[in-house]
This record gives C-alpha cells, structure tokens and sequence, in this order.
C-alpha cells in the first residue's frame, strides 16, 4: 500500500483542486522521505510514524528529538515559525533550580524542519497537538478494520471495476449506517433532554 501513497496524493491536488489538505496522517510503514515531500508539495504537514531502521539514539535528544538538557530532562515544544520553518523548543521548568545550570544552558532551541523532515514535524512529535491530530488516524483505522472484517473486504476474490464497485457499495452502506445511527441517537437526546 504505501507505493500507493504518493499517487494518491498527488491525485489529491490533480483532481480535487478545492480540497485544502493540512495533515498527512500514517503509520510507520509510510514512513519515507518522499511521501514526507509530496505532503509538502500539498502544502501539508505529515504527521508519521517515525520507523528507527536500525538507528541508534541520537545523543542530546529524547525520543521524540527533542533537545535535552544536561540533566536529561526533554525541552518543551513552545511553537512553529511559519516564515523560517522552525520548531521552538524551551527549557524544562525542572531546570531552574538545576544543580547543573550554571547559566549555560539554552533557554530555548530553534529546529529547521528541512534539517530532517522524518523527524521533525509540525506540531513537534510529543506534543499535546500532535496527540490530539494523531487520534484522527486511529478514527479511520477504526473504520478500515470494521469495512474488513463486517463487510469482508479482506476476502474480495475479483478484480478490478467489480472489486472497485464492491468496495464504493460497502463504503455507501458503512456510511449510511453511521448516519442513520447518529440521527436516531440525536433524536433520542433530544427527546430526554425535553
């Protein structure tokens, strides 16, 4: 699936010129410098996985690349410079009465994004935003799983315009279930609220 990614995203803004994509979101497998591109190509932020590959740590970081002090306690991500394309990170408040700050500490680190787009991403990895984004993925997780496993997706045995349609007709129903249900739930809160 993920040779299909680029494509798709690039069918995105070929075809649907109107729709303002902001975000990016994937699991690790999609992890890859390209797709990283073609989302900024969109004018969108990935939001993926880091996959290690076999790294080791990098050292004056955490696991989410963010700057460390000489305590090890992490830098708090602050803000996103639009205009230089920077991640602002701040001192840790554990470090103002740190035995080991003798006032040459940083206050604050500033990150390019381009300086490595796998890791740094806007918002920072680790941050309450980026949780907050990253829960929409797991929405459509959700979603695929049950498209597999109630309407048997998985099992499709045939091939193309008639799989195409398979799958158009059960993301119709899927679609019009969830609609029929939040109505009938709407109409119910209504009723006790009354």
């Amino acid at each position: 699936m993920v040779k299909w990614a680029i494509p798709l995203l690039k069918s995105l803004s070929e075809f649907y010129p109107y729709l303002k994509v902001d975000y990016v979101l994937a699991d690790a497998g999609y992890d890859l410098v390209p797709i990283f591109q073609q989302a900024q190509v969109l004018g969108a932020y990935a939001l993926i996985d880091y996959n290690k590959r076999n790294e080791q740590p990098v050292e004056g970081k955490d696991k989410y690349f963010r700057p460390t002090c000489k305590e090890g306690k992490s830098y708090r991500y602050d803000s996103f410079d639009p205009k230089y394309e920077t991640l602002k990170y701040t001192s840790p408040k554990e470090c103002e009465s740190c035995p080991f700050n003798d006032g040459e500490c940083q206050r604050v680190h500033k990150v390019k994004v381009e300086s490595d787009i796998r890791k740094y991403t806007v918002p920072a990895r680790g941050s309450d935003r980026y949780y907050e984004l990253y829960k929409k993925r797991t929405a459509v997780e959700r979603v695929n799983a049950y498209l597999k496993e109630y309407f048997q997706l998985n099992n499709i045995c045939h091939r193309g315009k008639l799989a195409s349609v398979d799958f158009q007709l059960s993301c119709l129903i899927y679609t019009a279930c969830k609609l029929t249900v939040d109505r009938v739930r709407k109409k119910q809160s209504h009723k006790t609220a009354a």
